[in-house]
């Protein structure tokens, strides 16, 4: 890593493949008190945001027949807003529960491991590896923890399915394997699989410009960051539609955050002739494909990226992983908060007293905005070269372009405005649903000309039949 490939937009866009030329179109507004932390969350948030902005007004000139592509608009407060909606959602004006009790640092015999259990299955399968009966309390989750080494514990949850990670500085984890695995990889993979001709999308008509207008999008992601992805094609025009395995479902307050403009229906795809039939048939007509699970998951389903080149040319697929594809932990699960203790990022905001953490889960948000300016920059790019283009960025990617450098600036670009953020109530809105009263947070990606807000609610996990609208 050197200076340069510190969180600015510039380096995200170029990531990308975008062209440096169009970078002028996109002024910001820096605001004070924004993401506030030691590592450049602020900067970072700004670049991810940024980048799958001016891949959206591009898009849409090119698909409107526009002579410039739209100014594009990067607020602080709309962004820092957005980096932690799940914090300002509120349904009936109850606040969402963000983390479960067994989700958290705890202290081990030589340092700290953090566990992540907010589903079911996963507390069952941390409890399991520490030999603890399903009630056990949180003191004595901690008193057996405490009795152990960090990596110990790592290792045996890793072992039976669950989740925990050991805490590691910086420079821990660049002698890592792992750590050496994913510094070696760009911030955003990218390729073309095949020669697909280039495949035609029609041309667009009507306020607000709608880039993503026509596009369909086969939604198998969980949790934080492909659902925000998803979120923001859906924001943009596209038919977004999600489908998760019945017995597995999302939690509910983490579907109401992340379902506006969406979808969302159930098939199980391990049994039963008629839902694999849908799922096929879903498959064949789809535009776009965006994966979440750990890396191999989805491939006896025929959904690795070479499978899909092969049944469905010219399709794009946008595959996230916390850790990557690559590497010692390339099978692993992961979530935002453990590759932040993995990544040394934990250690950097905590004290000597305890390991700290972000202002936002921002490898999430940040990762799920790449991802969504990747699936847009190469859809663009397939209106003319043609093939089946891959996009895949991690978690553990993001978190090393964060740590990084200092991200100073707003990066090149066109003029800033300085600001400051207090109320964040500016970029809230409040809409009825199936779900109740919502009161969430705004889309940061703005452009002259672009929407405002989603075309639709979230409704129930899994209530919609699984169709294209």
């Amino acid at each position: 890593m050197t200076h340069s490939d510190a969180p600015t937009t510039e380096f995200a866009w170029t990531a990308l493949g975008g062209d440096p030329g169009l970078l002028p179109r996109l002024p910001a507004v820096v605001r004070s008190g924004a993401l506030e932390a030691r590592l450049p969350v602020r900067e970072l948030a700004r670049a991810c945001v940024g980048a799958c902005a001016l891949a959206a007004a591009e898009l849409g000139a090119r698909r409107a027949g526009l002579a410039e592509v739209p100014e594009v608009r990067v607020d602080d407060g709309a962004v820092a807003t957005a980096f932690v909606s799940e914090r300002h959602l509120l349904v009936d004006g109850r606040a969402p529960v963000t983390f479960a009790p067994l989700s958290r640092f705890w202290r081990t015999a030589d340092g700290w491991v953090r566990t992540h259990a907010n589903y079911p299955h996963h507390r069952a399968r941390l409890l399991g590896a520490l030999g603890l009966p399903d009630d056990a309390s949180v003191e004595t989750v901690a008193g057996c923890l405490a009795e152990r080494s960090a990596v110990e514990v790592e290792d045996a949850v890793y072992a039976a399915g669950g989740l925990a990670v050991a805490l590691r500085t910086p420079e821990e984890w660049a002698r890592h394997e792992q750590g050496v695995a994913v510094a070696g990889q760009p911030l955003v993979e990218r390729g073309t699989l095949g020669s697909a001709a280039p495949r035609g999308l029609p041309p667009l008509a009507g306020d607000p410009l709608s880039p993503a207008a026509g596009l369909r999008v086969l939604d198998l992601t969980r949790v934080i960051a492909g659902p925000v992805a998803t979120r923001t094609l859906a924001l943009l025009g596209a038919d977004v539609l999600r489908v998760d395995p019945p017995g597995l479902p999302e939690l509910a307050d983490q579907h109401a955050d992340t379902g506006f403009g969406k979808r969302s229906a159930t098939l199980d795809l391990t049994a039963g002739r008629h839902d694999r039939r849908v799922f096929e048939e879903l498959l064949a007509s789809a535009d776009v494909v965006v994966t979440g699970y750990r890396p191999g998951a989805l491939d006896r389903y025929g959904l690795s990226a070479e499978a899909l080149a092969e049944r469905r040319p010219g399709i794009v697929v946008g595959q996230l992983s916390a850790w990557g594809a690559y590497g010692p932990w390339g099978g692993r699960r992961g979530f935002d908060s453990l590759v932040q203790v993995a990544t040394g990022i934990a250690a950097i905001e905590g004290s000597e007293e305890k390991p700290g953490a972000l202002p936002a889960q921002a490898l999430d948000h940040g990762t799920g905005y790449l991802l969504a300016a990747g699936v847009l920059r190469a859809v663009t790019e397939g209106l003319d070269e043609g093939g089946t283009r891959f996009v895949r960025p991690a978690l553990a990617r993001t978190a090393a372009w964060l740590t990084a450098g200092d991200g100073a600036g707003a990066g090149r670009g066109g003029a800033t405005e300085e600001a400051s953020y207090g109320d964040p109530a500016s970029w809230l809105a409040e809409a009825d649903s199936a779900l109740g009263r919502l009161r969430y947070a705004l889309s940061p990606v703005s452009f002259t000309g672009g929407p405002n807000d989603w075309s639709r609610p979230p409704g129930p996990w899994g209530a919609d039949s699984p169709r294209w609208g």
